[in-house]
């Protein structure tokens, strides 16, 4: 299994909007493509004072299915202009981990 890391950064005044974006656009949108080998995502927040913190978490079978995602150059960013809009910055590529150990509870 592949964890693909992101992280964006909104002012504390946009960070409700582009929560409201990803919730209700990107991720649905991601669903919707039913893409082989995708699990699930995760999407988390935390105040850093001047700025909000997001990170997005998805979790993927291979890196064949990240491929199937976002393309050869599996590492790119997925940030619509809606998220763009409203982010004050965000990595311009994803962090992938090969998830070595995961257990249930």
């Amino acid at each position: 299994m592949i964890c693909r890391l992101w992280r964006g950064w909104t002012t504390a005044d946009n960070a409700e909007a582009y929560e409201r974006i990803v919730r209700g656009e990107v991720i649905p949108g991601i669903e919707a493509r039913q893409i082989d080998g995708f699990r699930h995502i995760d999407l988390m927040k935390t105040d850093r004072g001047d700025e909000i913190e997001f990170q997005t978490l998805m979790w993927f079978d291979s890196l064949d299915s990240i491929k199937a995602f976002i393309g050869e150059d599996y590492a790119a960013s997925h940030v619509p202009a809606s998220a763009r809009a409203v982010l004050s910055r965000f990595d311009d590529r994803a962090a992938h981990y090969e998830v070595i150990d995961r257990r249930d509870q």
